[in-house]
Formats: structure tokens, sequence, C-alpha cells
């Protein structure tokens, strides 16, 4: 059973199933995370786990082509932490915040036993919002950067090894100005967040359609998840381009599909439940 689907589906309409809600010319989104769910706290610092709360939240705006301006935080904390602790997770949600004009204005806080973190923003859409849905047949697939690093990482954090401050894992490269710059010519986007092979059957299954495979990729490339590199599709006509704005922003574009008649079934683990 798929229950992440089966929760979903009761609170299913018009505003709902995609990386944010539109209203208007505003996205709304909101992300959990939580300790020994997401991380455990010998594995970041207090503000880096607040910095890639806020990332992962940033990474929903930027695929539904919005840009960030407000965050309201949802935090429970244990009652042992210190002012210089708390300090820390302060400057995580700061420095984060201004990087990317983002205005912190509001939430709640909670005593706690471990570190749960709840974050609402609110972004203001450019020209138009980019949905989970728009696939047709013919079009190419395509995702940006290299995948496998973020699984790669929790591994070595598993056997009790540590990692650079700069590592996937613990600090998530947003891929925001290359695709603003490719909007227009996106027909569907959503982030990497569960791993490539169950967010492309997500949205592989939305739009009814299978894929033709271009490449064979391996298993860290199909199922490592907290990637949040961007999924994204788009017409043969405006290959070029994207090409080239990827040139332009270093950056390594994978197309490795098109569209086609048919399903995509996945195999893999399920992460939420």
């Amino acid at each position: 059973m798929d229950k992440e689907k089966l929760i979903i589906k009761a609170f299913l309409n018009e505003l709902n199933g995609d990386d944010g809600a539109v209203i208007k010319n505003w996205c709304l989104s909101k992300d959990l995370f939580f300790e020994n769910v997401h991380f455990k706290r010998e594995w970041l610092s207090l503000e880096q786990i607040a910095s890639k709360a806020m990332l992962v939240n940033i990474s929903d705006a930027i695929v539904m082509n919005a840009v960030p301006r407000y965050a309201l935080l949802g935090l429970a904390l244990p009652k042992n932490l210190n002012e210089n602790q708390i300090k820390d997770l302060q400057r995580g949600f700061l420095k984060t915040a201004k990087k990317f004009g983002i205005k912190i204005i509001g939430g709640d806080t909670i005593s706690n036993e471990k570190i749960d973190i709840s974050i609402t923003l609110l972004s203001k859409i450019r020209k138009k919002a980019i949905y989970r849905k728009g696939l047709k047949i013919g079009h190419l697939l395509a995702f940006t950067g290299e995948l496998g690093q973020s699984l790669k990482g929790l591994e070595l954090l598993q056997k009790g090894e540590s990692l650079e401050a700069k590592h996937r894992f613990i600090k998530p490269k947003l891929r925001k100005d290359f695709f603003y710059k490719i909007a227009n010519k996106v027909v569907c986007a959503m982030d990497i967040s569960d791993g490539l092979s169950k967010d492309l059957s997500r949205l592989l299954e939305l739009n009814q359609l299978g894929i033709s495979w271009f490449k064979t990729l391996d298993f860290y490339e199909l199922y490592s998840g907290e990637e949040y590199e961007i999924l994204f599709a788009f017409e043969k006509k405006d290959k070029e381009f994207i090409e080239k704005m990827a040139q332009k922003y270093k950056l390594k574009l994978n197309i490795f599909g098109q569209a086609v008649k048919g399903k995509y079934e996945f195999r893999g683990k399920e992460h939420h439940f």
C-alpha cells in the first residue's frame, strides 16, 4: 500500500498535487525536516540542520517557477538546547533566508524530545507557474546535475564516517538561475526529493504516459533521495537552447528519455512509510 498516496487522495482538489499550491500569483508550499527521519544530530551541525530545512523548501518553489518571499517556521525543540545552540539554529535559518531574499514573518515553537522543523513558504510566481502536469508524447525528459551523491553520503554517515560541509547530503545545490532562465521552455517539472525513479513514476502516472530510455542509469542515479536536482521536460525544438543555457551556467544536463505511450512502474523502496 502506498500510504502517502492514500493520505493525499482524501484531500485532492484543484489546488494540490504539485510541489506547491498556486493561488492567484502566489505559490504556497510546506516541507518537514525531522530528527531521526531526515537527519541525526551527530551528522549535521545545528546551523546545517536549519539551513537544509530551508533549502529543501526553497527547492519546491523554484520548480514551480516561483521566487520565495516569506517563510513561516514551526519549531519543536528539546528543552535542553542552550542559548548558543538556539543561536546556531537561528543563524542557519537567517543566512539561508537572506541568500534567497526571504523574510521570516512568523510561526510557532513548542517543546519536544527532538528537533522537528516545519516550514511554510510563500513564493511569488514568475510570469506563469510550472506544474507536474503537461507532459505529452514526444517531450524530452531531463534532470540537472549528477545524481547519487546524497545516498552515498548517507551510507557513509550510517557507517560512522563524516562528510565535508559542502557535500550534497548536507547542503543541496539548487539550480535557481538556470531553471528560471529556461522556465518558459519547460512543460512540466518537479524536484528530485525521493529519488529519480520514484519522482519520475509520479510525473508519468499523473500524465498517463511511459518512457523510452536514452541511457541506462545506475542504482544510485535512480534511487538516491534528497538530491534536490530538477526533473523536467521540454519540446525537442527547445533542446539546443536548453543545452546552451546549461553550458552557460556550467551545469551538467542529462537528457535521459522521451515520453511515450505506456506506463512506468516504480520498483524501489518507499521513503515516506
